[in-house]
Order: C-alpha cells, then structure tokens, then sequence
C-alpha cells in the first residue's frame, strides 16, 4: 500500500511521540522547533495531546536570527547568553516532564562567520546548559531528537533541484529512514529495536577490553572501561519512561576508557558542526588524548572544538553501525549528524553516557572518571565507518575476535 505524504508524516509524528519521546499521559512535553518545520510541530502538538499529554509547550528558533546576530552583533556581545530557553528545558528535566527536539539548519550557516564566534558561543552555552546535559547523559527524563527539511539543508543535499523539489526529496528520504513509510510504522521499529537490543546483548556478554578499528586511514585501539555498558535503540528513564533518543537510530554505543586511546583515526564523512562543514578530519591520539588534529576544511573550528576544555581533547563515546544500514544504502550525505552518524560506525570526542558504566548515574565527577568517563562541556560525533572497515574486539587475555569485518557485523 502507497501512502499519501500526509498519512507519512502523520505516522511520523506518530513515532516521535509514541516511539521516540514515549510520552506517557498526563506528562508534560517541550518542542523544540525551528519555525521552518512549524507544519510538523504542530502535528506533534495534536498527538501529543492525543496520546494524554497535559500540557505542551514549543519553544521556536529560526536560522535567519542566528545568522544576524553574527552579522551585525558587538563583539563582546557573544559572551553572553538569552537563558531563558535553557531555564526552561532545565525546569522541564527537573520535573520529568519529556522533551522532544527537531534538529534542523542549514549546513552552511555560519560558513564565513568568525570561528573565534562560534567557538564562544559554543562554550558559553555548553557551559550554562551543563546541568541539563548532566541530566540528559544520565536518562533522567524522556527525550528524542528527530529531523526535518529545511530548503537551504535540502538544496545542500540536492544541488541540482529546485529547492521545492529538493525539500520534496529529502522528505521522502526522512520517511524511508525513520520506517515512517510502512504501513505499520510502530511495529517496524518494535521489531528493529529487537535486533538492536540483540546486538548490544552479544556485546555486552563479551566485555571487550578494547576495540581495534583498522581502515583507509585508521589504525585506532580504544580501550574500554571495566563493566562498561552498551546501548542502543530504547533506553529508560529514571521518571519510569521508555524512550528512543534519536529517530533514526541504528547504533549501539558505549563509552571508551578515557587514557586509553591510541592511534589514528581519519573520517569518512563530513561533520556539520555549529554552522560550518569540516571535512577531511584526521585525529592522532596517545594516552587517550588528541595530540594531533587536522582537516582539509574547517581545521580552525576543529581545532577550537577540541580545545574546548580537557575532556573535548578525550573520547566519549564509541558506536558501530552496519555499513548496510538503511540509511547507508541511501547512499545520500545529509550534512546532518543525526542521519549520517547512522549510515556509519563513528566516534564522539567530549562527554560520557554515565549509563555507559555501570552504576555511572549515582557517580560523582571524580569518581566517574576515576572508573574511565570522560567529563566535558562538549559532545560532538563524526563518522569513520565505512565498507572497508574492519573492527576487532580484544579480550582481556589478548585473544581477538571480529566485531565487523567490511563494515558488516561479524560477532555471532
């Protein structure tokens, strides 16, 4: 059966709210939206409320006003922040409420911006917006990312259509990567869920001691944490709540030793970050800090991104992802993190999961790193997946057994 668009993005709408977000009745929820997907934030607003919300609240924000504030705002204008957004999410997550965030713009927006702008604003509000992300690291509430069109991300995409046409292209993109366009939507991601539930299980029973990714340009080991723990697909809330963070999600991460990464590691996709594309990424890494760190585009904010703090110089996360995902055979670039973190294998520099240790959620800082966290104000993923990696899991008596071979699963 051929679904209309309508009936798509209903069932989209659908899945953010029941699958994603897994608002529960009676519970409160945020949307955050840019005012370009106002038709979709809108739809989730009526089944949100249909599915028993109390109340719901969208907080807007809008490409072309970030964009004029780096035009035309005074200098030392950037140190400060409108906190009242993130006073808001904070009070959200204190109450347990869920929050759900469409995740939009434009690659390029603050391509020609000052990088030495871009890098205060992050580290501005990375650091006011630190005790939400404490809380989002930690699962305390129910919370979901999802994505939609905006004509200047879908031109980038698709630079030979018309930004009509393109928009109507990557719709249907999103569709067929979120299963938005089966019949049963809920249903096929129950079952994929399963898998994923299956993957992290077989993982978790080995209890690697460290990861060894051999590639075009990557010679990397990354060392894992004693009783470290993997994720993937649904996780739980401490509000008691089941949730699914990123519609699409085909990973199952977990967190890395922060001292024990060695090696090289170049990506196979860009990163789109703050604005700006970087390309060509190439790290080099001793004692589980970056000590190199290179691109062909955007080096400047690759190199202010990893001097954010300490741990930005650190890995938090490490995640595999078949490379016959569906959204590698897509075969599309999104320029869009969430998307292309999920067509392959990839790594985050910056903070931990504390639900990737066990016990890490009742962990103070010291602790947590004391056990191989890594803490910062940052978490930021980039993708080294690809059909020509090789990923080989270490036992703690030096055995080696394949975790994925050419980029396909190899662990039975």
């Amino acid at each position: 059966m051929t679904l209309t668009f309508e009936q798509k993005l209903a069932n989209y709408a659908e899945l953010a709210v029941r699958v994603g977000v897994g608002l529960q009745p009676g519970q409160r929820l945020i949307v955050n939206a840019p005012v370009a997907t106002a038709e979709l934030a809108r739809l989730i607003v009526e089944k949100a409320y249909q599915a028993g919300a109390r109340l719901v609240d969208v907080i807007w924000d809008d490409d072309a006003t970030t964009l004029a504030r780096f035009r035309y705002a005074p200098r030392d204008s950037f140190e400060e922040l409108a906190t009242w957004r993130l006073d808001a999410m904070m009070a959200a997550a204190e109450r347990g409420d869920a929050v759900l965030s469409i995740r939009a713009t434009d690659p390029d927006l603050l391509a020609g911006q000052d990088p030495e702008l871009v890098a205060t604003l992050q580290r501005v509000t990375a650091a006011y917006r630190k005790p939400y992300s404490v809380k989002v690291m930690s699962n305390a509430f129910n919370w979901n990312l999802i994505s939609a069109p905006l004509p200047a991300w879908a031109q980038r995409i698709f630079p030979q259509e018309s930004a009509e046409r393109a928009v109507e292209l990557l719709w249907e993109a999103i569709f067929q990567a979120t299963r938005a366009d089966q019949p049963d939507p809920v249903r096929a991601w129950q079952q994929h869920l399963e898998a994923l539930e299956a993957a992290r299980t077989r993982l978790n029973d080995r209890q690697f001691d460290g990861l060894r990714f051999k590639g075009p340009g990557t010679d990397l080991f990354v060392g894992l944490p004693e009783r470290h723990v993997w994720a993937g697909g649904s996780s739980q809330g401490k509000n008691g709540t089941t949730f699914v963070a990123n519609i699409p999600t085909e990973e199952v991460f977990t967190a890395p030793h922060r001292d024990r990464t060695e090696g090289t590691v170049s990506a196979t996709k860009p990163l789109a970050y703050a604005g700006n594309l970087i390309e060509g990424i190439r790290l080099r890494f001793e004692g589980g800090r970056v000590v190199e760190a290179n691109a062909t585009r955007g080096q400047d904010i690759l190199r202010k991104l990893v001097e954010t703090d300490e741990g930005s110089q650190r890995l938090g996360e490490v995640a595999l992802v078949p490379n016959s995902s569906p959204i590698s055979q897509l075969g599309l670039l999104f320029f869009n993190t969430l998307y292309d973190e999920n067509a392959a294998s990839h790594i985050a520099i910056g903070s931990a999961y504390r639900f990737n240790l066990e016990g890490g959620e009742a962990l103070s800082e010291e602790e947590f790193g004391a056990r191989g966290g890594n803490t910062s104000l940052t978490h930021v993923d980039w993708m080294i997946g690809s059909g020509e990696l090789d990923v080989i899991g270490v036992h703690k008596d030096g055995r080696e057994e394949p975790v994925m071979l050419g980029g396909e699963w190899a662990l039975q």
